[in-house]
């Protein structure tokens, strides 16, 4: 099991076949695959010097989204909820990702009819915001549900329009503050929380990642960054716009263990 208070991210390889990726937003445009696997290299970097500690997880150079890693489990103090994932090209991806948290958790799994991706899910303190997408199913969210609950911990569903995760348009800064994107969820679901909104002309802004006190804001929203700033968040920027390009977010490239 991994050791009290360490903070541990595991992390896949970019394949070369990226610009293949399962796309539902987005136009596909030719990806630069090694562009982005420099720009994954120092994403890897900068988790480093946060104090991360890196585990990478077998590369799967044939699988194209391989290197999102956050969609295939979700990870809890005391369990890891291996998913299945809503697209059948990925879900071949979830059994290495559950061979290596099984080193850190008790594993559950969710099964057919059900579907979660993780970047559906927003954990916030012990509840699970939980996004019903084109990824993820209430059948799904019901599996999900049923496996924390007995560890103190309770799933919502939150209905998503024009993105494709919930993670897409909202995101955690602590526990107590989130960043979304108002026209892709709606603000009521946090209630009693800090709201922080995107800039309008950045309307994929809200997919941050927060790791021991710094937040990481891709470049391509410095408008949003600047409100980050303001608003007295750490930021720290990091270029990812070749990534972007295959849907990808900040979240989407780790799974952070705390």
């Amino acid at each position: 099991m991994s050791d009290a208070g360490a903070i541990i991210a595991l992390v896949r390889a970019v394949s070369p076949r990226l610009t293949e990726c399962e796309l539902m937003q987005l136009e596909r445009v030719p990806i630069d695959a090694a562009r982005a696997a420099r720009q994954h290299a120092l994403y890897v970097q900068a988790l480093e010097e946060l104090g991360a500690r890196i585990e990478w997880l077998p590369a799967l150079p044939e699988h194209p989204d391989a290197v999102f890693v956050e969609d295939t489990a979700v990870v809890l103090p005391g369990v890891a909820v291996i998913t299945h994932p809503g697209v059948a090209s990925r879900q071949a991806e979830v059994e290495s990702t559950g061979r290596a948290l099984e080193r850190h958790r008790p594993l559950r799994r969710i099964t057919p009819p059900g579907c979660l991706d993780g970047g559906d899910v927003l954990r916030i303190d012990r509840t699970l915001y939980v996004g019903l997408s084109a990824r993820t199913n209430r059948a799904g969210l019901e599996q999900l549900a049923a496996a924390i609950e007995p560890l103190g911990f309770t799933a919502r569903g939150v209905p998503l329009a024009g993105c494709l995760h919930l993670k897409s348009a909202v995101t955690a800064i602590g526990s107590e503050r989130v960043l979304l994107n108002p026209q892709w969820v709606d603000p009521q679901v946090f209630g009693g929380l800090e709201i922080l909104t995107v800039e309008d002309s950045e309307p994929a802004a809200a997919n941050v990642l927060s790791v021991a006190g710094t937040t990481l804001v891709s470049s391509r929203y410095p408008r949003t960054a600047q409100r980050l700033r303001d608003a007295g968040v750490k930021v720290r920027v990091l270029e990812v716009d070749e990534l972007h390009k295959a849907e990808a977010g900040l979240t989407c490239m780790s799974l952070i263990l705390q």
